[in-house]
């Protein structure tokens, strides 16, 4: 085996490592090992497997081919974190019921002839970084793990976010394992109160494997080298839509549903472009997004370390939800979810509801405590609303898989003190093994904010305000509850002055017919002469 000479300009990022050169036994291109201490690697041009042995190479079986994701990552990547620096040498392709991800294998220089693995891997859109680490005892059987349960791993407690059953089905580069391309296995996701993230992997049942991570954004990382997707073909990732035959463009990495811009079905890609496209028809008497698809808006998010930087956003997925009634009695709810793209960042959620418009982003650790108040960084939240919402209209592209009157479980949780305006939600989506649990953290924001954000003309600026706008630190806030009080104070006043039907008329002829203050007036009236009890006015429980 050679030692491969470095390359042009100077010495490798590795300095004292030494990378290894041999000619791959299956089609004689030349196979690199950037660790003396990797035995696998997979041919980048055949794609065979390889052991290797002293300074021998044997084939030990074959990948399969990559499913062209067009993601900005790739072999050679070389970046910085905790002051280590590290060059992306090999990639494992997954696939679930719900999709495809990625694991980038990270080589870390952690000192003169020392290296270290990692592995960079996709989250809830984001993306995490981890780190093997010891069992100290044996590992929960998988069949235990339920989601949403809380687990003891290495005597400390993790909440289990969700069970699946994987397949390895390609392979890229330089790995510190043999890859398993053969059968599936079960791998757990559990996440904690200090914002990590812990996988069980059950490929091999004799001995399961655990590694701890925590978020990352690409930006942190320092990363040269990355790829220049604009300059891919999206050819690659072009599909038909099954329904109508109108040609669709995939423009993200990890997309799994896409809206067909022409007869609006919903197309399944999950499982690769190739495959057989599930798809449904869904209704488009909806009405359009107020903020078109494709849209770039400049917002202060709050990074996924909390800092407050302005970023350049894309919307890409539009999605209408409704609240599921819990009897034919409630009213039924509706509101506006808009997914949020940057390329390093990940995504985020604009959400408008008739309460006020917000955002939100998946988080990788869970809460402290359960029920009606969790702690979250320290800061207490109260819980709002329980409730089931479903899908009903979907437009763009979402890095989930969408499915015809999908329904999620979803807690509300509002910040106490000075933080009235920050949010938790806790979802819930499948039932049983297949649950999904998944904590989202975020704030409100003014109608104003987000029309400046995405510069809308002053005609749709004005369409974005709602009934209970977000007063924490505006401005106008202290004259909004005054006016609001006196209000209140007002009507109040007008019930408790109404003898007969006709004292009811001034309410009437100031606020309307249809008006809930003249209906309230009413029906104090009916009270008092039928024996009922006054009540309030009911929505049906729902926050949105």
């Amino acid at each position: 085996m050679a030692t491969s000479p470095p390359p042009p300009g100077g010495e490798r990022a590795s300095g004292a490592q030494r990378a290894y050169r041999a000619a791959c036994p299956n089609c004689g291109a030349p196979v690199d090992f950037a660790s003396a201490a990797s035995a696998f690697a997979v041919c980048g041009f055949c794609r065979s497997t390889i052991v290797r042995e002293g300074d021998a190479l044997r084939k030990i079986g074959e990948s399969a081919e990559l499913f062209d994701d067009h993601s900005p990552l790739q072999l050679g990547v070389a970046g910085k974190s905790q002051g280590s620096a590290f060059t992306l040498v090999g990639r494992l392709q997954y696939r679930y019921q719900d999709g495809t991800w990625n694991e980038w294998h990270a080589l870390f220089d952690t000192g003169p002839d020392s290296q270290k693995s990692g592995w960079l891997s996709e989250d809830n859109g984001r993306y995490v970084l981890s780190f093997s680490a010891p069992l100290d005892g044996p590992a929960p059987p998988p069949e235990s793990l339920r989601p949403g349960a809380q687990q003891l791993v290495n005597s400390q407690a993790w909440s289990v976010s969700s069970v699946a059953v994987a397949k390895l089905i390609a392979a890229q580069g330089e790995l510190p394992d043999p890859p398993n391309l053969e059968r599936g296995f079960v791998v757990a996701d559990l996440r904690n109160t200090r914002d990590e993230v812990g996988t069980l992997d059950y490929s091999d049942p004799a001995r399961p494997r655990w590694s701890v991570g925590r978020s990352v954004a690409l930006s942190e990382l320092a990363l040269t080298g990355l790829a220049d997707v604009a300059e891919k073909t999206l050819s690659a990732r072009g599909v038909a839509c099954p329904s109508c035959g109108t040609a669709l463009a995939l423009k993200l990495a990890s997309t799994q549903s896409i809206v067909c811009h022409q007869c609006r079905a919903v197309v399944d890609v999950s499982q690769g472009v190739g495959a057989d496209l599930r798809h449904y028809q869904q209704q488009s008497n909806f009405e359009e997004p107020q903020i078109a698809l494709g849209s770039v808006g400049t917002l202060a998010l709050g990074g996924q370390r909390g800092s407050k930087v302005a970023l350049t956003w894309q919307v890409v997925g539009y999605a209408e939800r409704s609240e599921v009634p819990e009897s034919a009695d409630d009213e039924q709810e509706f509101w506006r979810e808009y997914l949020l793209y940057h390329r390093s960042e990940g995504f985020a959620f604009l959400v408008d509801a008739n309460d006020g418009w917000s955002w939100t982003a998946p988080i990788t650790g869970v809460p402290q405590g359960a029920g009606d108040t969790v702690r979250y960084r320290g800061a207490p939240f109260r819980k709002l609303y329980s409730y089931t919402g479903r899908v009903v209209y979907v437009l763009g592209e979402f890095y989930w898989r969408l499915e015809r009157d999908q329904t999620t479980f979803n807690t509300d949780y509002i910040g106490s003190g000075g933080l009235t305006n920050t949010r938790l939600n806790r979802e819930k989506t499948g039932d049983g093994d297949a649950a999904e649990v998944v904590w989202s953290a975020g704030e409100t924001l003014s109608a104003d904010a987000v029309a400046e954000a995405f510069k809308l003309a002053p005609g749709k600026s004005a369409a974005l305000q709602r009934d209970a706008l977000p007063t924490v630190s505006q401005p106008t806030s202290l004259l909004f509850k005054v006016v609001v009080i006196l209000l209140i104070f007002i009507v109040l006043l007008a019930v408790v002055r109404c003898d007969d039907r006709d004292d009811c008329d001034t309410l009437r002829a100031t606020f309307g017919d249809a008006s809930q203050e003249y209906r309230n007036c009413l029906a104090a009236n009916r009270s008092r002469t039928s024996g009922g009890s006054y009540g309030g006015f009911s929505t049906g429980g729902g926050h949105k």
